[in-house]
């Protein structure tokens, strides 16, 4: 009982210390000066591929995005200070991603992520900090969470770090001067996706680390699922990323021309219509995938193979996104890219044999060519 009591006097005491002064100012600040600054934060990126698919991962879709993102508010905005977490496929930690923009005094802070569930879940949701209301919202924290795995002395840095329900409480009651401005901008996120027919999942709240750490209106956008094949394809088009860039980027100017208090005339990206045209006459939107990088080991899971070409597209495929490879005279298809992850490659691969496919295995490549698993898991090591 009394441990009880004492931790609800050191909530409170962490609650009157930390909360008001510092985080009214800021926002007083941005609703008196507009936006000034604001961090783009591509999820994942180097060593942290994120989820994967089976012709891409996230890190790379959400790169594409979140570039064409900053390149369109700075084109509209010059005066706003576009600030990247990442700009190229490098690994960020979680920590150094709010820092930037607690240091950089952003206005608004915006996390590009994909997600990952079961074959059939689709569309897309955008989160705010707060208490998971459902498993599947607390899986989506845990999974973007995970990045802390990949980050050295993470046992360390995060050993006395408990993202418990009081403390996220506490953190929403110190940050409450945000929470309605994130609300507000996720809100219109998820309005102008339904602009573009995707399916809106809505506004969840969960316990994300990074946005945690943030002090300025955050927001976490899931773009869409890579675990489901059809929408795979669609994040992995060009076109469609332009397109996703775009709307976030709409939303954008929503927000700032509520917080300026002025009507400002919502229109696409600075050359929208003709980054699409100049893609689709190249024919280049369905061809372009994850692009395997030299000298580095990638894990696959064989599902199929035939001695006659089959199309992709195939039902035996059941709907899984598939690449094709030819080897002794037979045609080999395989679902999932991960590099240098055997570990997710082989649970990948019983979720292939729970959909169907009894047969399947990973396999190991490097530099295009398939190389023995035991040579390719000794390098993924190395």
């Amino acid at each position: 009982m009394w441990s009880k009591i004492f931790k609800t006097i050191v909530l409170f005491t962490l609650l009157w210390s930390v909360h008001p002064m510092f985080a009214q100012g800021n926002l007083d600040d941005v609703l008196s000066s507009g936006i000034k600054t604001v961090v783009i934060d591509p999820g994942h990126g180097g060593k942290d591929p994120g989820c994967h698919g089976g012709i891409t991962n996230e890190k790379t879709v959400v790169l594409a995005i979140g570039l064409k993102l900053g390149e369109y508010i700075k084109s509209k905005y010059p005066d706003i200070n576009v600030i990247f977490t990442r700009d190229s496929d490098e690994f960020v930690e979680l920590d150094q991603r709010a820092k930037i923009a607690n240091e950089k005094n952003a206005d608004v802070f915006i996390s590009i992520h994909a997600n990952a569930a079961g074959s059939a879940a689709y569309g897309t949701e955008t989160y705010v900090l707060g208490l998971h209301r459902s498993e599947s919202q607390q899986q989506v924290a845990e999974r973007e969470n995970s990045t802390i795995l990949f980050e050295e002395n993470s046992e360390e840095k995060y050993k006395d770090f408990e993202l418990t329900p009081d403390a996220i409480i506490a953190r929403q009651l110190q940050l409450s001067v945000f929470l309605n401005q994130s609300i507000n901008l996720a809100s219109k996120i998820q309005a102008q996706f339904r602009g573009i027919d995707r399916r809106d999942r809505g506004v969840k709240q969960a316990g994300f680390i990074v946005l945690y750490k943030t002090t300025m209106p955050s927001v976490l956008i899931e773009t869409g699922f890579l675990t489901n094949s059809s929408e795979e394809k669609f994040l992995n088009d060009p076109v469609n990323q332009i397109k996703m860039a775009n709307v976030i980027f709409k939303a954008f100017q929503e927000y700032v021309s509520e917080i300026e208090g002025v009507n400002t005339l919502v229109e696409n990206g600075e050359g929208f219509e003709a980054s699409i045209k100049d893609i689709k006459e190249n024919d280049a939107g369905e061809k372009v995938v994850f692009k395997e990088e030299k000298d580095k080991v990638y894990f696959k899971v064989q599902v199929e193979t035939s001695r006659e070409p089959l199309s992709v597209n195939h039902k035996r495929f059941n709907n899984v996104a598939v690449k094709e490879y030819k080897q002794d005279g037979l045609y080999k298809y395989t679902a999932g890219l991960f590099e240098n992850d055997f570990d997710t490659a082989n649970k990948y691969k019983v979720e292939m044999q729970n959909l169907g496919f009894k047969h399947a295995f990973v396999v190991g490549f490097k530099n295009g060519e398939r190389i023995p698993i035991a040579e390719a898991i000794k390098l993924a090591k190395q």
